[in-house]
């Protein structure tokens, strides 16, 4: 049988062979197969590009390279995939918790989908019937009928998930692991975890995943953040990993350093990765450093990538996506707001495309490429920006061996509202921070011409537009609603709140206010000793520190200015010394459990208005 079928296809006209061809359709190629803030349709007419700031998907006619529309869809936007061989095209919503549905010919939206919290990465199976979705937080992979937009099935697969992958069969799940660069193999039909390859102990940001077209490996870039090593020096590295996704012993998993892949050229953030169709080619953007590596992909299990090329690019690039054809490759540059098509041989640019209009008042905008760029003047040897650390003002989820001894990296959230800066409040303004971008951690030529004035001391504020700049950027940062009280407070965290607030445990005595902490912008200075320094041997600074904000708290592990607290559990019965951190020793479980199920609660209301009607001061640069 096999024989004879083999035989009439080898002996079929060639006019036949393309009728079936044209009968068949376009073939799904790398359309919708990883998550990306672009995609390109099944057959090559249209491209999505997702706007985070703009909170935007646009259309873009790929022939005429035009933009065909803009659509309008929530706060931040992250991962899009078109659904199969179609037009349709799914979105995820960061902040909104929400996945989006779209017509890209129509540009109007078909229906939308309410998920946990956090979507992130987002692809469709081949025939469109389904989306398969990652939740940031709390690590979870969700599928969605396309027709019903209902939620099929949602099962856990680790923690903080963002990159994803299905297989070309539609039978596999890969899926990474935002803190860990942890990849996990998912058999989509049990939804159980079928194979893992575990990142070394200092791998760290991981948000996308790529898949070879026909080898079994998968591609993903991340960075690893070496937390022992003082001032930073050499601690960050940007990594491609490579794994090995056939089943078996021993080593299945290789690193290539991308700061000595072409020499002792150094590169920073790398961000997104793509395969042109063929198998032959790999690119990757570097976020920090503002450019594009071309890659030989070699297929002999050991050196797996060769340098082709690189490109220098337009500010903060995010995506990189190839044709079907493989012709054409586009590199979306977020904070430029365009997409930029290029041969693929000749590497030269064939076309640019405006995408969205700037968001941002342009102080904004500077502040921000400002803080997203490892370039002068902000650093001399590229390894580091701001957002290395610091990504969209979240957490790099790291506790760092600093100078002054031990420091959990915090979110920028509600910051304008939360100075003095640092957990030793040792900076009472965001520009104090040219002292870190001159200093050994950055060794940047800097954003002030000249003296800069010591930190709490007189004010840098007005010495540089540009350092004014990156601070109005980094106090823009807001919070969004926990997923624990979408519905209101539980019972349980009604419960809570009242030991909360209560003279017995006293955790409002310091947590107070709207944003949960007494340290506000003023002119006086307050920290606490509540006895956590004796778990940091080599504190330079404390006792004590500055009140963090509560809010968000249900997400920011580990814990405390040391960060060896992993729950919220562990703050109240391990690290809680003599009550100096509020009286919990005397708490039931039940209690312990319902003050926990507050805190995990907030913010369960926006703290603003509260913030305005109190007479509170927001710094805005």
């Amino acid at each position: 049988m096999y024989l004879i079928a083999r035989s009439v296809r080898l002996f079929l006209p060639l006019t036949t062979l393309c009728l079936l061809c044209l009968l068949m359709g376009p073939q799904r190629a790398d359309a919708g197969q990883s998550n990306s803030l672009m995609d390109i349709s099944a057959d090559g007419k249209l491209l999505a590009c997702s706007n985070r700031d703009s909170g935007t998907i646009t259309i873009v006619d790929l022939v005429s390279h035009k933009k065909q529309s803009e659509i309008k869809v929530g706060k931040h936007p992250e991962g899009v995939t078109f659904l199969g061989n179609s037009h349709q095209l799914a979105t995820a919503v960061y902040d909104e918790d929400i996945v989006i549905f779209l017509d890209a010919d129509t540009g109007k939206i078909t229906g939308q989908t309410e998920v946990f919290d956090e979507p992130y990465g987002i692809v469709s199976t081949s025939d469109g019937s389904k989306v398969f979705v990652t939740l940031d937080y709390p690590g979870r992979i969700v599928e969605i009928d396309t027709q019903t937009y209902k939620i099929d099935r949602e099962f856990s697969s680790g923690s903080h998930l963002r990159g994803i992958a299905i297989s070309n069969d539609d039978q596999s799940l890969f899926t990474t692991e935002y803190y860990t660069a942890l990849v996990r193999q998912i058999d989509v039909a049990s939804g159980k975890t079928t194979d893992e390859w575990p990142g070394g102990s200092t791998d760290n940001l991981s948000r996308q995943i790529t898949l070879h077209p026909r080898r079994a490996k998968a591609y993903l870039p991340h960075i690893r953040s070496r937390i022992t090593v003082a001032h930073g020096a050499g601690s960050i590295f940007p990594i491609v990993s490579i794994v090995d996704t056939k089943p078996g012993e021993g080593k299945r998993r290789r690193k290539i350093p991308m700061d000595s892949f072409r020499g002792a050229r150094v590169t920073c953030n790398p961000w997104d990765t793509a395969i042109t169709p063929d198998g032959k080619t790999f690119f990757v953007v570097f976020a920090g450093t503002d450019e594009l590596y071309v890659c030989n992909v070699i297929d002999d299990d050991y050196r797996e990538l060769t340098f082709r090329s690189s490109l220098r690019l337009g500010h903060n690039p995010r995506a990189v996506r190839v044709a079907p054809d493989g012709n054409t490759f586009y590199v979306y540059n977020a904070l430029d707001f365009n997409v930029v098509a290029y041969d693929t041989d000749s590497l030269r640019p064939r076309a640019i495309i405006d995408v969205t209009e700037n968001p941002l008042d342009e102080e904004i905008l500077l502040g921000k490429r400002l803080f997203y760029t490892a370039l002068q003047p902000m650093t001399s040897r590229l390894w580091i920006s701001c957002a290395s650390c610091h990504p969209d003002g979240q957490s790099d989820g790291r506790t760092w061996h600093n100078p002054e001894g031990l420091r959990n990296t915090q979110s920028l959230a509600g910051m304008a509202w939360t100075h003095p800066i640092h957990w030793s409040a040792d900076r009472d303004e965001v520009q104090d921070f040219e002292h870190t971008i001159r200093g050994p951690l950055m060794q940047g030529s800097g954003l002030v011409r000249g003296k800069i004035n010591p930190s709490l001391d007189a004010p840098n504020k007005g010495l540089s537009r540009a350092l004014d700049a990156m601070a109005a950027y980094s106090n823009t940062h807001e919070f969004t609603l926990s997923p624990y009280a979408k519905k209101g407070l539980s019972p349980a965290a009604k419960r809570g709140r009242e030991l909360f607030f209560s003279k017995q445990t006293k955790c409002a005595s310091c947590h107070s206010g709207p944003f949960l902490t007494d340290s506000v912008p003023s002119a006086k200075i307050v920290r606490h000793d509540v006895g956590t320094s004796v778990d940091n041997p080599g504190e330079k600074m404390g006792p004590a520190y500055d009140t963090p904000t509560l809010l968000g708290i249900y997400r920011t592990a580990p814990y405390l200015h040391h960060g060896k607290a992993n729950t919220l559990e562990e703050v109240f019965t391990i690290y809680n010394h003599d009550d100096q951190h509020g009286n919990t020793s005397q708490l039931s479980k039940q209690e312990l459990a319902d003050l926990i199920e507050f805190l995990k609660a907030l913010p369960y209301e926006d703290p603003v208005p509260q913030a305005k009607a109190a007479g509170m001061v927001k710094v805005s640069k």
